[in-house]
C-alpha cells in the first residue's frame, strides 16, 4: 500500500505552482484511501494551497493538530467551516495556555481562543496511544523531564493563574505504518527527536522506523547540538528524513552535509512518495 504525503504549507514558497509559504507547517496525508491533514500552518492560506495542488478540503476524512500553538492550529476554524465532516484530534492537555516568555512579557502563542468551546462536537481530544485508522496513530509524550526543555525554550504554560515551563504534554507525533516500516510525522519535535523516535520505538517494539517527517526546532541551537541530532538519526537507522519549518536553513546544511541523500528539504507542493 503506497503512502503520499503532500506539503500544504511551510516556510519556502513554490514559485513554479504558484503557491505560498509561511511561518507554519500543514502536511496532507494520503493513506488507505483516507485523505489527514496534519495541522493548518498560521493562517487560511492552506485552503488556498490545497486547491491550488488540487484538492478539495471538503474531501478530507480528519484533521489532526501536532501541538497547541498557533502556527500549526490557527486555521482550524477556517477547515471546521468550510468541511462538515471530519473531526480535528487534538491531545487532552492541548488547551489555550500556551505563552513564549521574551524579557518581562509573556506572549500567548496557542491555538484560536475558545476554540474547543466553539467546536465542542468537532474537536476529540484523547489520551494515550490512540489509533486513528488501522494502520494510523497518534503517540504522545512518554518521556520524562520535558519541563526543562520548555524552561530553557522559554515556553510556558498557564495554569490556575501560575506559569509552569512547558512540558509538551499537548504534543503528538502522527505515526503511519507503511510498507517500508513506521513513518513519524511530528511537526515540530518540541520533546527532542531521540525522544521521540525512543517513545515510538517502544510503543511498537515489534517494528522498525523507516522515517522522520516534520520540524526539528534546531533554527536556534547550536552546530553542536545540531551534530547530535545527525547522530541520533544514524545510530537509530533511520532511512529517510524530511524536515523544515523550525529547523530553517542553517541546521538543514549541517543535517544534510551529515545524511546526505537520506534527507531532504520541506517545501510547499513537495510530494512524498513511500
Amino acid at each position: 500500500m503506497k503512502t503520499k504525503i503532500r506539503v500544504i504549507v511551510d516556510n519556502i514558497s513554490n514559485s513554479e505552482l504558484g503557491l505560498e509559504g509561511e511561518w507554519g507547517l500543514s502536511l496532507l496525508v494520503e493513506y488507505d484511501n483516507k485523505k489527514i491533514l496534519l495541522d493548518t500552518g498560521g493562517s487560511n492560506l492552506f485552503l488556498k494551497n490545497l486547491k491550488g495542488l488540487g484538492f478539495d478540503v471538503e474531501d478530507i476524512d480528519y484533521g489532526v493538530l501536532s501541538h497547541a500553538h498557533y502556527d500549526h492550529g490557527n486555521g482550524i476554524p477556517a477547515f471546521l467551516k468550510e468541511n462538515a465532516k471530519a473531526k480535528f484530534f487534538l491531545r487532552d492537555a492541548a488547551k489555550e495556555k500556551c505563552y513564549h516568555k521574551r524579557r518581562f512579557f509573556r506572549i500567548y502563542i496557542g491555538i484560536p481562543k475558545k476554540l474547543i468551546k466553539n467546536y465542542p462536537e468537532r474537536i476529540e481530544l484523547v489520551t494515550g496511544d490512540y489509533k486513528l485508522i488501522d494502520g494510523v496513530y497518534l503517540i504522545p509524550h512518554k518521556s520524562q523531564g520535558l519541563a526543562s526543555i520548555g524552561e530553557r525554550e522559554k515556553m510556558y504554560i498557564r495554569k490556575d493563574h501560575k506559569w509552569f515551563p512547558d512540558d509538551f504534554a499537548h504534543e503528538q507525533s502522527l505515526v503511519l505504518d507503511t510498507d517500508k516500516g513506521l513513518v513519524i510525522l511530528n511537526s515540530c519535535s518540541h520533546g527532542g527527536v531521540e525522544n521521540i523516535i525512543n517513545e515510538v520505538q517502544n510503543t511498537f517494539p515489534e517494528k522498525r522506523i523507516y522515517g522522520y517527517i516534520g520540524g526539528l526546532h534546531l533554527f536556534n541551537k547550536s552546530n553542536e547540538e545540531i551534530l547530535n541530532v545527525a547522530k541520533a538519526f544514524k545510530e537509530k537507522n533511520i532511512q529517510y528524513i524530511c524536515t523544515g519549518h523550525c529547523t530553517k536553513n542553517r541546521a538543514f546544511g549541517i543535517l544534510k552535509n551529515e545524511l546526505g541523500e537520506n534527507i531532504e528539504q520541506l517545501r510547499v507542493g513537495l510530494e512524498i512518495n513511500i
